[in-house]
C-alpha cells in the first residue's frame, strides 16, 4: 500500500504545478520576492513608502455552487476569474489597490490539465486586477470530494493610504448613486439558479436569442472585475463617497453596508435595462421581484455614491474606462436602508 493506492497521486501534483507555472508567471509584479514552489509568498512594501499611512486591506471568498455548472459543462477556465473577482472587488470597495492573491483548490482527484485550466482563470483574474498570484494550494482529498468535483476559494491583500479609504461617512442627502453594469449573474444565487433551470447538458447548451449565447455560457460568464474602473474614476479627480459590491443578498443586503447612520438609498428600477438572464430567472422560476433584488445583482455589479455636482463626471470616467455606467438613484435622509422603486 502507498499514498497513490490510497487515492493521492503525488506525481499528478507535480505535473499540475509544472502546467500552471506559465499562468502564474504572467501575473508577477516587481514587488514579488519569491518564486513558485516555496512555502510562502513574499511581497515587498517598499514601493508604498510614499503613503502617509499605508493600510492593508484583505478579502476572501469562493465561487460557490456556480462550480456545479462548470462540472456539468466540463468548462473550468472561467471560474478562477470569479474567485479573484469576488475578493479584489471587495478590496476595491474600500479604495484599495489589490497587490497579491492566493488560491486554494480542493479536489477528489488531481487531473493536472483540469487544475491547470482552473489556475489559468485565476491568473487571468489576477492580470485584470493587476495582482500577483504569489501562492496557493491544491489539495487532493479522495473520499471527501467526488473524483470529478472540486472547490475553489481565494484570498487577496491590497493597500490604501488611510486618508483615501472609502468609508461612506461623508455621504449626505442629495448625493447621487451610480451603477456599474454587471456581466451577468456573477457568482451568487446559484443554488436558486440550479433549482430554476434543469441542470443537464441539453438545457445548458440551448441557444437563446435574447442572451446571444447558450444558457450555460450566460450563466458561466465570469464576474466582472471593477479594479480598473474605480482606479480611473479616482484618477479623474472624482471623490467616491461610498461603494458597494452587489454580491450575495443583492441590493437589499449590500447597498446599506456602504451607508452611514441616518442615510437612506433610493434606487429607480427603470434607470437602466435589466439583462435578459434575470428576466429568464424570474419568469422560469416564478420568483417575486423583491426576492430577485434580494438575491441577484440585477445587472448592476457595483453601486457608487458621488456628490451631485460630480455624478456626470463619474459616469463619463467610467465609460472612458470601458464600463457601462448609469445614474440609478440618490441618497436621502432617513433610516439606514434601501428602497427600490
Amino acid at each position: 500500500m502507498d499514498y497513490k493506492n490510497a487515492g493521492v497521486d503525488i506525481e499528478a501534483g507535480y505535473k499540475s504545478v509544472e502546467l500552471m507555472k506559465k499562468y502564474v508567471q504572467s501575473t508577477m509584479r516587481p514587488e514579488v520576492l519569491t518564486g513558485l514552489g516555496g512555502f510562502s509568498g513574499a511581497f515587498s512594501m517598499e514601493a508604498f513608502k510614499h503613503m502617509e499611512k499605508p493600510v492593508l486591506v484583505s478579502g476572501t471568498d469562493g465561487v460557490g455552487t456556480k462550480l456545479k455548472l462548470a462540472f456539468l459543462m466540463d468548462r473550468h477556465h472561467t471560474v478562477g476569474i470569479d474567485c479573484v473577482a469576488m475578493c479584489v472587488n471587495d478590496i476595491a470597495c474600500a479604495g484599495g489597490e489589490p497587490l497579491f492573491f492566493l488560491d486554494y483548490i480542493a479536489c477528489g482527484k488531481n487531473y493536472p490539465e483540469k487544475i491547470a485550466s482552473i489556475v489559468s482563470g485565476v491568473a487571468e483574474g489576477c492580470r485584470q486586477a493587476h495582482a500577483a498570484l504569489i501562492g496557493g494550494e491544491t489539495a487532493e482529498m479522495p473520499g471527501f470530494y467526488p473524483e470529478d468535483e472540486y472547490d475553489l476559494a481565494g484570498f487577496a491583500v491590497g493597500v490604501v493610504d488611510e486618508k483615501n479609504i472609502i468609508t461612506g461617512k461623508e455621504m449626505k442627502a442629495g448625493d447621487v448613486l451610480i451603477g456599474l453594469a454587471s456581466s451577468g449573474v456573477h457568482s451568487n444565487g446559484f443554488s436558486l439558479v440550479r433549482n430554476i433551470f434543469s441542470m443537464d447538458r441539453d438545457t445548458l447548451e440551448t441557444y437563446h436569442d435574447g442572451l446571444g449565447m447558450t444558457l450555460g455560457e450566460a450563466l458561466l460568464t465570469p464576474t466582472r472585475i471593477y479594479v480598473n474602473v474605480l482606479s480611473a474614476i479616482k484618477a479623474s479627480g472624482v471623490a467616491i463617497k461610498g461603494c458597494s459590491h452587489i454580491t450575495g443578498g443583492g441590493f437589499y443586503e449590500n447597498v446599506p453596508r456602504m451607508l452611514p447612520e441616518g442615510r437612506h438609498a433610493v434606487i429607480t428600477k427603470d434607470s437602466y435595462r435589466v439583462p435578459e438572464i434575470f428576466h429568464m430567472l424570474s419568469g422560469e422560476g416564478n420568483v417575486e421581484e423583491k426576492v430577485m433584488y434580494n438575491t441577484y445583482n440585477m445587472g448592476i455589479g457595483m453601486v457608487l455614491a458621488a456628490d451631485q455636482t460630480e455624478a456626470d463626471r463619474m459616469v463619463k470616467a467610467a465609460k472612458q474606462a470601458g464600463e457601462k455606467a448609469y445614474i440609478i438613484g440618490e441618497i436621502k435622509d432617513g433610516e439606514k436602508g434601501v428602497t427600490i422603486c
